[in-house]
């Protein structure tokens, strides 16, 4: 019996890579870890860097515990860039084992490989329908590596979104990876509150060295690292007796890549294994034993009093007297299960249970290979006859594979090939042959390979009857017919080099030797040389089939009624009628007795294969007319006629008249045109234009089906013409000639506000206001009428137009009761009449005076002399009053012009003077009733000047003045004074004073040595006194004796260096808004203003301007960005010295990294935008938590 094999014990395995193309490099460590539940190789890491001496890092031997890796960690290869910040394991598990839940992603980037050079592309794609702004997304290398920083020629990251499916994609690019691309790369999405991050695996492959392009000096230098010999580590010894903050320092200095794992592991070794109570030792892991052979399975138990159990795959075993296949042995503490005769159904897991332990292991049952014993033999044969292939194997049942030409030969129900096996022998049956059996065939077995050819050919041909050639009618069936031997040989038919098919008309019968082709109905096409091929042969049968047919017009294809065709004037007709006819026949077309040739110009007759054509190029009314087709060849001849109408559009029709007109509308009618163009007419357009104009306007869209239209929406005033198009069913006419020009015209709307003015006994006075609406026929006047009551007869006032709005009607009865109305009269007609509402009766009513005194004169009415007055007083009062006019009781004067009428008083006074002063009374009598009024009149002048104006008194530079009042005050009170002074030597008068209102006063500041003369002028409200008054006597201002005493002066020195009064302030600007820092500097003499920006000086940059007035200087940056942050420094510069002031601008809102990507931003800049961003964000949240 076969010794078992000891499969692998579960512990780790330490394979250092051969030397060879397909090794990462001479320091790779391959660490495989395996046990019975765990089956999986770890993952190569990349190759360490070397050390700083340029040696080469040593190699590692580590011990991975007897356990399986969990299966996230599995298979993944974790560059340096994934080395967290020496986290314990205990956390690193609690990572892992709490992933966050997707709420983003609909598309998550997935794990690639790639081999070293080579491109890949990850794509994350994020849905926008519940999102109101763009999420924003971050790529990462390992636990902290942000990938927006690394972006370059290896690197690209780009955003796309799509506005239907309104989806958001994100790519990243890695270009022609690097071996230390390799690890665990993570996606993080973030919006608002909603965070979705997702983790993916880049695996790197090396190029295989086994190419053309060789580098030896690359593969001199392989092998003579691989000569050095490396000591090796304990790498678990040095982590188990780390502290959890050195780890990744030690996983950075000897390569590890696979620090996670690493530290799983490491927590899972501390843990005490605990030893078994039950079993002494256990079963081996594994077993393996041949085919038909017998295995041993011996545990050994540490108390042989315990109860033991076997099982197979979970199943107890049980020892039956009759069963030989498994016995149960007692050695002592030993205890052997014995497995006869291994077959592969014993290929299991078994385990045996000692109380409450349990040991397992598996077995493997090993085949033995099946050789071929007798081989198969090549064949050759014909087509039907049968095939058997016969081989021997080894071994009786075993299984093989029939092959033919390399592929697995088809053996089902349906399968042409039959497979027979008896004992050893197998066979491969083909029936009935055929040509496509020829190939070579081979059995398989798991010991080897047999092989045979072969050949199937075909049998000789024999015609017994040949194909033979017919002439057919059209319509009747056609037939042909053919014997060949071998009966069985399918064959096909062929029509002029073409594959016939079979169809519904035409049927295709193979009888054992006969062949035949069968059409029901033959047609031209049937017509031909016709072909039948044997398949697999190369004789042919071949015949001719010859179709006869009669000449006929198929006028039924133009579907026209009563073969009458329809063609518009102009337009080029072409008449297509089918002809059939075997042989083609000949064509002839007349139009009457004239024979229509081909050779024409406009009208020609052409002839092809299966129709025959008409063709007129420009159609005339002249071609209407009956067409003749005639037809002949051998078989007979056939006629037909066509008849040909030409319609046209209709003529235009006559010039339109207008036979009224409105405001802006008028009436128009019009007859039928001469010619309605062979069509009857549908309708007509109309159009108009001003006359002066040249553009024309359609007035309607639809038809008109009338012969009269009214145009509307004309301007009133404004001379029209219009025009008709009559429209058939071939087109529009031309338009007509225009109409004789009319003008629209409209009465004006009634007159408004018709009341009775004044009634007599023989008269009644109405007035009015003129209409609202007059219109641009203007108003040539009103006719007023009145009717008596009790009669319907309007009598004429005024036999012509009055152009007033007031009228008196004359001649009437007495005490009569009459209707009034008025009409506006203009070129268009006479208005709506506005007629009273009630009656009017004819007799004159006596109404008691009254007088109706203005505003303006209830007061005093002041007026200057020589001016006009003119004062108008009305009354009323029936009949008319008697006026009178007193003045303090006594007549006016003759002076004054008084004019009464029968509504008012007027007082006129041409020059005003002042005894027209005074208090007048106006008294209006009708009959006994009278009613008064008064008017107070003042007339003003010009007041005279003061009286006995004296100096009273001078000392120093002053001057009392005092005087008496001017006798006249002018009939107004006095309101003020006016003093001037004069120089005795110049007499020029200055004004002091004006409007002072005492009689005395004292004038200072007077120059000394100086004399003066003072004059003073009264003033009323009329102005001042055409006069003054002046002193007799003058002021003499005396010198008294002074010395005057010049003060001696130092001049001061101004000159200082700069110092900054007001300084710069931190700043915070919004990005893309200007932002502006002041300050000011007092300095003399005036200093040299410089800007710096992080102590570099600002010069000739456009995204800067710089001011500087009266001392305060200005920087305006345009347009900040986040780059305009910084230190900003003012610095003054003159002869004495120099001063600076600082400050901070920070800006804010900055740019994204795509942003700055876009506007062409150096990668070193935008990482350190993002490194101060992140900075200052960080101190701001700080700032915020210890608040």
């Amino acid at each position: 019996m076969p010794e078992p094999t000891k499969k692998d014990d579960g512990q780790p395995e330490e394979n250092v890579a051969p030397d060879s193309g397909d090794a990462p490099s001479e320091n790779s460590v391959v660490m495989t870890p395996k046990d019975k539940d765990d089956d999986v190789t770890a993952s190569t890491p990349s190759p360490p860097p070397p050390t700083e001496d340029g040696s080469i890092p040593k190699k590692l031997s580590i011990d991975l515990p007897n356990d399986s890796d969990p299966e996230s960690t599995r298979g993944r290869k974790d560059s340096v860039w994934s080395l967290g910040d020496g986290q314990p394991p205990e956390e690193i598990d609690k990572q892992i084992e709490t992933p966050p839940l997707s709420t983003l992603l609909i598309e998550k980037p997935q794990s690639g490989s790639i081999n070293v050079g080579g491109d890949i592309n990850f794509v994350a794609k994020v849905e926008a329908k519940d999102l109101l702004r763009k999420p924003t997304i971050k790529w990462f290398k390992g636990k902290w590596m942000d990938l927006a920083s690394k972006t370059g020629k290896h690197l690209q990251l780009k955003e796309s979104f799509d506005r239907f499916t309104k989806i958001h994609t994100f790519e990243m690019h890695i270009i022609k990876a690097k071996e230390n691309y390799a690890g665990n790369y993570r996606c993080e999405v973030n919006y608002k509150d909603k965070f979705d991050s997702c983790s993916f695996d880049l695996e790197i492959k090396e190029v295989s060295d086994g190419s053309q392009n060789i580098d030896i000096r690359s593969a001199f230098k392989r092998r003579e690292h691989k000569q050095e010999e490396v000591p090796e580590v304990d790498v678990w010894e040095i982590l188990k007796n780390a502290r959890p903050d050195e780890y990744e320092k030690i996983a950075f200095t000897y390569g590890i890549t696979d620090l996670r794992g690493l530290l799983k592991r490491l927590k899972k070794t501390k843990k005490e294994e605990k030893k078994s109570e039950a079993f002494a030792k256990r079963l081996e892991p594994a077993y393996q034993v041949d085919k038909g052979g017998k295995i041993r399975l011996v545990v050994d138990l540490a108390d042989p009093t315990v109860e033991l159990k076997w099982y197979k795959n979970g199943q107890e075993i049980r020892s039956t007297p009759n069963n030989r296949k498994y016995i149960f042995e007692h050695k002592g503490t030993q205890r052997i299960m014995v497995i006869n005769n291994c077959q592969i159904n014993d290929d299991a897991a078994y385990s045996v249970t000692a109380g409450e332990e349990k040991c397992t292991t598996e077995l493997f049952v090993k085949e033995l290979p099946v050789n071929i014993v007798k081989k198969l033999e090549p064949v050759k044969t014909t087509v039907n006859e049968r095939i058997e292939l016969e081989c021997e194997v080894s071994e009786e049942g075993a299984k093989v594979k029939w092959m033919k030409n390399g592929v697995e030969v088809p053996t089902g129900v349906r399968s042409r090939y039959r497979v027979k096996s008896e004992g050893t022998k197998h066979w491969l049956i083909i029936d009935d042959a055929t040509k496509d059996d020829t190939g070579t065939y081979s059995l398989m077995a798991t010991g080897g390979t047999t092989e045979a050819h072969v050949q199937v050919d075909l049998k000789p041909l024999k015609i017994l009857m040949d194909l033979q050639s017919v002439t057919v009618l059209l319509g009747q069936p056609l037939k042909l017919n053919c014997e060949i031997y071998p009966g069985n040989v399918p064959g096909r038919w062929y029509k002029n080099g073409q594959l016939i098919q079979p169809s519904e008309r035409l049927s295709i019968i193979h009888r054992t030797k006969n062949h035949s082709l069968d059409i029901e109905c033959s047609t031209i096409h049937d017509a031909g040389d016709y072909t039948f091929v044997p398949e697999g042969y190369t004789q042919t049968l071949s015949a001719k089939v010859h179709i006869i047919d009669p000449p006929r017009v198929h006028l039924e294809a133009l579907n026209v009624p009563d073969d009458t065709v329809t063609v518009v004037a102009g337009n080029k007709l072409r008449l297509e009628i089918p002809i059939s006819g075997e042989p083609a026949p000949r064509v002839v077309w007349m139009k009457g007795e004239r024979v229509i040739l081909d050779s024409g110009n406009r009208v020609r007759a052409e002839t092809f294969a299966d129709h025959t054509c008409l063709t007129i190029d420009i159609v005339e009314r002249e071609d209407t007319g009956n067409y003749k087709i005639v037809l002949q060849n051998e078989a007979g001849e056939d006629t037909a006629s066509v008849k040909i109408k030409v319609v046209d559009i209709p003529d235009p029709p006559e010039a339109p008249m207008v036979t009224d007109v409105g405001g802006d509308w008028c009436t128009m009618t019009w007859e039928l045109p001469r010619y309605d163009g062979g069509s009857p007419i549908l309708g007509y357009f109309i159009e108009r234009k001003k006359k002066q104009s040249s553009r024309w306007m359609r007035l309607n869209f639809d038809l008109c089906k009338e012969t009269t239209f009214e145009p509307k929406k004309m301007i009133e005033g404004v001379p029209y013409e219009v025009r008709i198009f009559a429209v058939n069913a071939i087109g529009i006419s031309k338009p007509s000639e225009p109409s004789k020009p009319f003008i629209p015209l409209a009465v004006t709307s009634e007159p408004t506000m018709l009341v009775v003015d004044d009634v007599t006994d023989t008269t009644v006075t109405m007035k009015w206001r003129p209409p609202d609406a007059i219109g641009a026929a203007g108003l040539d006047g009103y006719q007023v009428e009145y009717c008596i009551e009790g009669t319907d007869e309007w009598i004429l006032a005024n036999k012509e137009l009055i152009e007033k709005t007031r009228y008196t009607i004359t001649g009437l009865p007495v005490e009569a009761k009459i209707l009034v109305r008025i009409k506006a009269i203009n070129a268009a007609g006479a208005s709506p009449p506005r007629t009273t509402q009630h009656s009017i009766l004819v007799k004159e009513v006596i109404e008691p005076p009254k007088i109706r005194i203005p505003r303006h004169l209830k007061q005093t009415y002041i007026r200057k002399v020589g001016e006009v007055v003119n004062l108008v007083v009305p009354f009323v009062g029936k009949p008319r009053p008697k006026v009178n006019w007193l003045k303090e009781g006594q007549p006016i004067d003759q002076t004054i012009s008084i004019r009464n009428s029968d509504c008012d008083s007027i007082m006129f006074i041409r020059k005003a003077e002042r005894k027209h002063s005074g208090k007048y009374e106006l008294s209006v009598q009708v009959e006994n009733h009278i009613d008064t009024a008064m008017l107070d009149i003042q007339i003003v002048d010009l007041p005279g000047p003061p009286q006995a104006v004296k100096i009273e008194e001078v000392w120093g530079n002053n001057v009392a003045l005092d005087w008496n009042p001017p006798k006249d005050n002018g009939n107004a009170p006095i309101i003020g004074y006016t003093i001037q002074k004069a120089d005795k030597k110049t007499m020029e008068w200055y004004t002091c004073i004006e409007h002072y209102h005492r009689t005395c006063i004292t004038i200072s500041d007077l120059v000394v040595g100086n004399e003066y003369f003072f004059r003073i002028y009264s003033e009323n409200m009329v102005g001042l006194s055409e006069s003054a008054t002046a002193t007799k006597d003058s002021a003499l201002i005396v010198k008294e004796g002074l010395q005057l005493k010049i003060p001696e002066y130092n001049d001061r020195d101004f000159t200082e260096p700069p110092i900054f009064t007001q300084p710069l302030i931190n700043t915070f600007a919004i990005a893309g808004y200007n932002a502006t820092l002041n300050c000011s500097v007092r300095a003399n003499p005036r200093p040299k203003v410089i800007w710096m920006k992080n102590k570099i000086t600002i010069i000739d940059d456009p995204r800067y301007r710089m001011f500087s007035n009266q001392g305060v200087c200005t920087l305006e940056i345009r347009k900040p960005s986040p780059f305009d942050g910084g230190v900003y420094t003012c610095k003054a510069v003159n002869e004495l010295g120099e001063a600076q002031v600082d400050c901070k601008l920070e800006v804010k809102g900055g740019f994204t990294f795509f942003e700055l990507m876009k506007r062409g931003v150096p990668l070193h800049l935008i990482d350190k935008y993002m490194n101060e961003s992140k900075t200052s964000e960080k101190s701001e949240s700080e700032k915020k938590g210890s608040i």
